[in-house]
């Protein structure tokens, strides 16, 4: 058995949700007989690392410092073998901008988008551009911080009286925001697991039907009783395999590896479907999403946390 350190919490915005994933990744770990070193992750972090010396690190850092490869690199430096992508795909992934240019490079659908950077709106005159922006995409927008997850600062605009405060919001968690076209659709997910050969394989679609809101937000994700997920999800056999299919060319494109989830809209009005975004470090809590779809491919949630682990020892 291994020693393996647990990297959780950190100093995101989603803070709390991963020392709920590191917890649960914790518990299927000692299961699993290991020696779990669990480290909320801080200024110590290089120092505990060093000290306790783990033969591998369970990464259940969500959001900054754990999806944009500022940990990877770190592990790297330290020669520590780690779950899931490296740091490169951390760094295409948790950039919503750049993951869009890289699906669109690829040939991979994904909604229509324009990207300011602070500066551009404030020393450029990039508002100056807002009305030809929003006849482009029409309305209604989806505004979105450029490196947030968990729907975190995502607003409608339904019109053009919404953008600028939708805007502020946006800017105050990143300094790089897109306006997006919206799909309205269905809200699926695709969670990719590598076998032992380090093949990816799509595991069964989920749909996620919010119960008291129009929109799958932060709240929505992981409040009990806020959504109802449908796993799998119920899709024409031609549908259900197009989204697989998608989903595994945009986790090759972005450069995954190990695991990770795929987020997708399929267009109510035409059935095509448009990838959203890649999450390279999905969510392990009981609402979470890659449990789901494990669990209704027959994969135990200890299995899955014992396959991230064989995953990331193989590739040492």
């Amino acid at each position: 058995m291994s020693r393996v350190a647990v990297l959780k919490g950190g100093r995101s915005l989603e803070r709390a949700v991963s020392l709920k994933s590191g917890a649960r990744a914790e518990d299927a770990l000692q299961r699993l007989g290991h020696d779990v070193l669990p480290i909320d992750a801080g200024p110590d972090l290089v120092e505990r690392l060093t000290t306790l010396a783990p033969d591998v690190a369970f990464v259940a850092l969500h959001g900054r410092d754990g999806e944009d490869g500022t940990v990877q690199e770190l592990l790297d430096v330290l020669g520590i073998p780690y779950t899931g992508s490296r740091v490169s795909s951390c760094i295409r992934c948790a950039d919503k901008v750049l993951a869009k240019h890289v699906l669109r490079d690829h040939a991979i659908p994904t909604p229509d988008w324009h990207a300011f950077s602070e500066t551009a709106f404030r020393e450029l005159g990039a508002a100056q551009a807002l009305p030809a922006i929003e006849q482009r995409l029409a309305f209604p927008l989806v505004v979105k911080p450029a490196s947030q997850g968990s729907a975190i600062g995502i607003k409608f605009a339904r019109t053009a009286a919404d953008v600028p405060m939708a805007l502020v919001s946006a800017f105050s968690y990143d300094r790089k925001v897109l306006l997006e076209r919206y799909v309205p659709g269905r809200d699926l997910a695709v969670s990719v697991v590598e076998d032992g050969d380090g093949v990816p394989h799509a595991l069964p679609i989920v749909e996620a039907v919010p119960t008291q809101d129009d929109f799958y937000d932060f709240e929505a994700r992981y409040e009990i009783g806020r959504t109802r997920f449908v796993c799998p999800a119920e899709l024409d056999d031609d549908v259900a395999a197009r989204t697989s299919e998608l989903a595994l060319a945009a986790y090759r494109a972005l450069g995954c590896s190990g695991f990770a989830r795929i987020d997708l809209m399929l267009q109510e009005d035409d059935a095509e479907l448009y990838v959203l975004e890649a999450n390279v470090v999905p969510g392990l809590t009981e609402t979470s999403l890659l449990p789901q779809a494990a669990e209704a491919a027959g994969i135990s949630f200890d299995a899955l946390i014992a396959r991230a682990l064989e995953l990331a020892l193989a590739r040492a």
